[in-house]
Formats: structure tokens, sequence, C-alpha cells
């Protein structure tokens, strides 16, 4: 396998590394102090920082040539790379309008959203004037298979009702958040479990739609775009707003995920690079019991087990991306199993070492290593838990070397 980069590619990372070197990592202190005074609304220095990425062409870089004049032109192979340095910086991906929930609602919209609602919101998304989510996850029941999602959405003449109870649904706190793509159940009586679901577009002030609190993540609200508890109450819409059809729900979800998962594997790989970069620093520099911390053995094994691990990783995560590029994302589903598996705990690994070499302030606000363990950790369940993928990857694997 041919994992050299293109012209183009080498081009491209040049560029999105000297603006995250230039623009970005200089700012993330501003970034926090300008958050402070408004927690749930897009900083004036992020909507600054957009313009100029914009300007400079580094921008909407996800979306892979399957998406026609929706996308930058890059495979999902080319994107790793560019996904990888903005994962630096947990907000670095917004910087080039490549953030989620927003990347996998572009796809869904691009791909099965009719030509209306392309024009009312994927436009606006696509130009990062408003912001989106998607709203999936129920406290009730087990959301990681998407068939128990019990959210009922009802015809009722010209329109859905929509009743029913969502939590963790990033993004829908910020005040710039506009639309959500809501899962329900259009049919729950179906024989058929995988076509009982729909997705209906609800725009965020729709009458009835209840932003209850932002929940927590390990102590952090993750401002601005928090993790929403939302109870929807009779919330009506047009049946336009319905996408691909009815009892396509399930469909979607499965196409909007492949992609969304490895997308955050991407980014994880950039974050486990910074931790390895920071330990590397601190290392180098810190004098502990007369000597620098390079000079122990067991910080040299820690450096060493996480360069390995940083690399299986991302040696992996190309490799599932050339499959999904050249078969599909069907084709590509175990390979994407095995790198949203593994990814996440290989960064934890990473950021976890970090943190020790750090000593106190590994685990305090001077740097971005606490926050971004957290992070990680949670990303151990988003687009479902390691037990899910786990427990597929297994019973396919079994399956295809059975004699």
């Amino acid at each position: 396998m041919d994992f050299e980069y293109s012209e183009k590619v080498i081009d491209l990372l040049q560029r999105v590394n000297a603006f995250m070197d230039e623009h970005v990592l200089p700012n993330e202190k501003l970034m926090h102090e300008q958050l402070a005074d408004d927690m749930w609304s897009t900083p004036p220095l992020m909507e600054e920082l957009k313009a100029k990425a914009r300007a400079e062409g580094l921008w909407n870089l996800f979306l892979p040539l399957a998406y026609g004049k929706y996308s930058a032109g890059l495979t999902n192979l080319e994107y790793a790379p560019l996904a990888e340095v903005m994962g630096k910086v947990i907000w670095g991906p917004e910087v080039f309008n490549c953030a989620a929930p927003d990347t996998g609602n572009m796809e869904v919209l691009a791909k099965y959203g009719s030509e209306a609602q392309k024009e009312k919101w994927l436009e606006p998304l696509l130009a990062g004037k408003i912001r989106s989510a998607f709203a999936m996850t129920e406290p009730a029941v087990g959301s990681s298979d998407a068939t128990n999602i019990e959210t009922s959405i009802v015809r009722d003449g010209d329109e859905y009702v929509i009743n029913g109870r969502k939590f963790y649904i990033s993004g829908a706190n910020r005040k710039q958040c506009e639309i959500m793509i809501v899962m329900g159940k259009t049919d729950p009586d179906n024989k058929n479990r995988y076509i009982q679901q729909s997705q209906v577009l609800v725009p965020m002030n729709t009458p009835g739609v209840n932003v209850v609190r932002p929940m927590q993540v390990f102590g952090y609200v993750d401002a601005p775009e928090g993790h929403a508890e939302i109870i929807f109450d009779n919330v009506r819409v047009p049946v336009s707003n319905i996408i691909a059809g009815e009892g396509r729900g399930f469909e979607v979800a499965q196409g909007r995920l492949g992609p969304g998962r490895i997308h955050h594997c991407m980014r994880s790989i950039g974050a486990a690079q910074r931790a390895l970069e920071l330990m590397c620093d601190r290392v180098n520099t810190r004098v502990v019991f007369g000597r620098p911390l390079i000079k122990q053995q067991s910080i040299r094994e820690d450096i060493a087990k996480s360069v390995c691990q940083i690399e299986q990783a991302r040696l992996l995560t190309l490799k599932a991306a050339q499959k999904m590029d050249t078969v599909g994302n069907k084709a590509a589903k175990d390979l994407i199993a095995m790198i949203k598996i593994v990814a996440p705990s290989m960064a934890l690994d990473v950021i976890d070492r970090a943190m020790q070499c750090h000593g106190a302030v590994g685990i305090s606000q001077d740097t971005f290593l606490a926050q971004m363990y957290a992070g990680q950790r949670s990303l151990r369940y988003a687009d479902g838990p390691d037990q899910v993928h786990m427990m597929q990857l297994g019973r396919d694997t079994a399956k295809r070397l059975e004699r």
C-alpha cells in the first residue's frame, strides 16, 4: 500500500500546519477568555479565524469526492493527515469548518437531502454561517443500538409531531445552532426493526423544543457547543422536513457514522501526537533529582511506547481511509471498527503518560492535556461504544474465518 502524500496533500498539509502554528495554537488562551464572556456563543476570535481559513482555501476539506460539487476534492486518505493536524487543538477543526457534528450533518444533507433542504440548511452550514446538532441518544434506552430509539414521530396531516427526550446532543447548547437532525420512530410496530426509524429536520426555535440543561463530561461543559438534554414536547415540523423518506432513518444513520467515526480517529491521532510533543519538551527541560527527566529509563520507555502506538494507529487509519475510498464505506466497516476501538484508547494512553510527566501541571488548566483526556475518554462512547464495535467485529471475524 502506498501511503505517500501527493503534491496536493503536501501543499495542503504545509498550509494547515502553518495556519495552526500562526493563528490557532497561539490563541488557545484568548479563545478561553472570550468564552468566559459569553459561554454559549461562538467567540469573535473563532469567526475571525474561520474567515481567514476560508480566504486561504482551507475550508470544508472533509467532504470526499463522492459528494460532487460540495466536495473539496479530497479523498478520505488525503484528508487524514489534515484532520490529524486540526485535532491538536480541541476547537481546531471548527476553524476549517471541519468539526463534528456539522461534518456528519453536512454529509447527510449532501447525500440524502432534498434540493430544498440543501438550499435552506446545507448551504449555510457549508458557508459556516450556522451550526447544527444530531439528536439520537436517549437516556432511557441503550442508544448504541439505534433500533432502540423511542422518540415518536407521528404524522398529522402535513406535519410531523415529535415527542421524546434526548441527551448528550452535542452542539445544541450553542446560540448559533439553528438546526437539528432528530432520529425517532415513524413506524414503531413494523416487524422489520430496521425501517421503524426516520430522521427529520427540526429548527431549534420550533415551539416545544426545550433545552433542559448542558450535560457535563468529567465536569466539563464543553462550551460553546455543549451537550444538551432536550425534551421534545409536541414539536411540529412540516412533512417536507423528513430526510430521504419514512423508514430510512437507520440507513441514513449508518451512512453518516462511517465517515464520522474515522474523522474522530484522525483527530485522536493529532491529539496524541501533540501530547507526545509536549511530553518530549517537558522531559528534556524538567530537572528532577539532579538530572533531566529524559535520563530516566522509564521516561524513555514511555516515549517509545507512545511513538509506537501513535504510528500503529496512524497506519490503521490510513488503511481504513484507503479502503473507504476504493471499495466504499460498507466494505471497509471492519477496518473502521478496528480504528474506532484502537484510536481513542491509544490517545488516552499517550495523554496519560504526558500528564504524568508534567506532574500536577498535567491535570491543571495550564495545558490542553486534562480536557483532551476527558474528550478522548468520551469518544469511547461516541458513534457507538467500544463494546458494540468489538461485538460486531468479533462476530464478523469469527464468521469469516470459520472453516
